[in-house]
């Protein structure tokens, strides 16, 4: 491991916004602050917004500044890129910021039942192999995950290049009938993208200088906690679509 990625380790130990659990206090136990974010971490009573697979915390950082009156938690395993997100943060004085250090598949150890307002996941991995459809971030197993910690009334916010993962997650929001709220192919094209939307990761800085359309989804479960399992046919359907997406992915 390298000397940075060790340095940066060490740092993260020492932000107060920054929080890793051990593998022993969220794996079939829950962890001391569910259920109490509010109350321990953040000390106030503001809803909850988390960001999956937060990468850097750019989103997380760029939302909590728009709106103070929400907090905001990035949820990654990776802690060297967690580092710059948690750092700004700290050096920026940001109250309603946190950094959480652990696998989503964790996530219910950690959060309540509706402690949790919103949710946000901006760009990740589309998991364009049939055989890892289970791992993508919207599948039915997460969506279930999701459903144990979110608010009746919350809303899932998807934003990703991948027309696949898209098509993928439009699909899935159909077959349960859950309500959709947008579905946008180009929020920039179209002219969508508002002050929230238009925050901008390094990845999607990247994928738009190829000229790559971004899409966006929001939908809520509507008190849905049941997701079985079912196999989307348009992972059959899109193979030259997928081998597209993987070629550029490995472009980075």
């Amino acid at each position: 491991m390298g000397k940075d990625k060790l340095r940066k380790f060490r740092e993260n130990e020492t932000f107060a916004c920054f929080v890793q659990p051990e593998f022993d206090s969220v794996f079939g136990v829950d962890h001391p602050l569910k259920g109490h974010w509010r109350s321990d971490f953040f000390h106030n009573d503001h809803p909850i917004v988390l960001e999956l697979g937060c990468g850097k915390g750019e989103y997380t950082v760029a939302l909590a500044e728009r709106d103070p009156s929400r907090n905001y938690i990035g949820i990654d395993i990776k802690g060297a890129r967690m580092w710059r997100g948690a750092k700004t943060a700290t050096e920026r004085g940001m109250a309603n910021v946190g950094f959480l250090r652990t696998r989503i598949e964790f996530i219910n150890a950690l959060f309540a039942e509706g402690e949790v307002d919103e949710i946000w996941i901006t760009f990740p991995d589309p998991q364009l192999k049939t055989n890892r459809a289970k791992k993508r971030l919207t599948s039915p197993l997460f969506l279930a995950r999701y459903a144990q910690l979110l608010h009746p009334e919350g809303r899932i916010n998807l934003k990703t290049d991948s027309k696949h993962l898209y098509a993928y997650t439009s699909a899935v929001a159909a077959h349960y009938a859950l309500p959709v709220e947008v579905a946008n192919e180009d929020i920039y094209g179209t002219g969508f993208a508002d002050e929230t939307l238009s925050v901008k990761t390094a990845y999607e800085s990247r994928f738009l200088e190829m000229g790559l359309p971004i899409t966006y989804l929001r939908f809520g479960l509507a008190g849905r906690t049941e997701f079985p399992w079912f196999d989307w046919e348009g992972d059959e359907i899109a193979r030259s679509e997928k081998d597209n997406e993987e070629n550029r992915e490995r472009a980075f």
